[in-house]
């Protein structure tokens, strides 16, 4: 039989960060974040965008900002997985990592039983990552709150048969949907379109708290990209 090889030819980078010793500043995270919930519209987004219910609440979108010593440190968390990944990526050494400089917005979800997000991606930026502070109430139940992105396949002409139906990952057409741990940052391009499902804990009091931010760059030395020259 003749040599067969499947090549990885086009693949979306997700990468998983697990924060250890993250008990501490979750607790302190969580704490906080109800008492800015509570306080309504005085930190909340004014000007939502993604489809969602009562049942999430969203901050304004300057969290890494606010003087909080706990959202400080995971500001400072969020932003060194980011550069690393950055650097393994594109195989950046640290000089030019140091040379590399990010600009961001941040928000935090407070969601309760039925909340949901729906399907969105974040234009004008490169990455964007969420964290879980915690996911409290639904552990038996395999579909609520997950963080799910849509496979890019899902929006291309690709004719679907038994044959490529169930294609192993990072193959498979279907959406990815991942059930946040505490601790837990995924980033990944903020092209990909995802979404939240409904939370649905056992108990009215069940809680899902997660950080989320996008993220683009410039780097010294190096001109932003403009517009093509008009032909004419």
């Amino acid at each position: 039989m003749s040599k067969l090889s499947i090549l990885t030819a086009y693949a979306v980078p997700l990468i998983n960060v697990e924060f250890d010793d993250s008990d501490a500043m979750n607790s302190e995270l969580r704490k906080a974040f109800l008492e800015y919930a509570a306080q309504g519209d005085t930190w909340a987004n004014k000007e939502p965008f993604v489809q969602r219910n009562a049942s999430l609440f969203e901050s304004a979108f300057n969290l890494f900002d606010w003087n909080d010593p706990a959202i400080a440190k995971l500001r400072d968390q969020c932003m060194a997985a980011l550069y690393r990944a950055v650097g393994e990526l594109n195989q950046y050494d640290d000089a030019t990592l140091a040379r590399l400089h990010v600009a961001h917005e941040s928000w935090f979800h407070v969601t309760r039983k039925g909340g949901y997000f729906g399907a969105h991606n974040h234009p004008l930026h490169s990455w964007s990552g969420v964290y879980c502070v915690c996911q409290e109430g639904d552990e038996n139940n395999e579909t609520s709150g997950r963080l799910t992105f849509i496979s890019p396949y899902a929006f291309s002409t690709m004719f679907v048969d038994m044959a490529s139906h169930k294609l192993k990952p990072p193959f498979h057409t279907g959406s990815w949907p991942i059930r946040l741990k505490p601790g837990q940052l995924v980033l990944f391009p903020s092209w990909m379109l995802h979404e939240v499902t409904a939370f649905e804990p056992v108990n009215d009091d069940g809680l899902r708290i997660t950080v989320a931010f996008n993220a683009r760059f410039r780097m010294d030395g190096v001109e932003p990209l403009t517009a093509m020259p008009n032909p004419r």
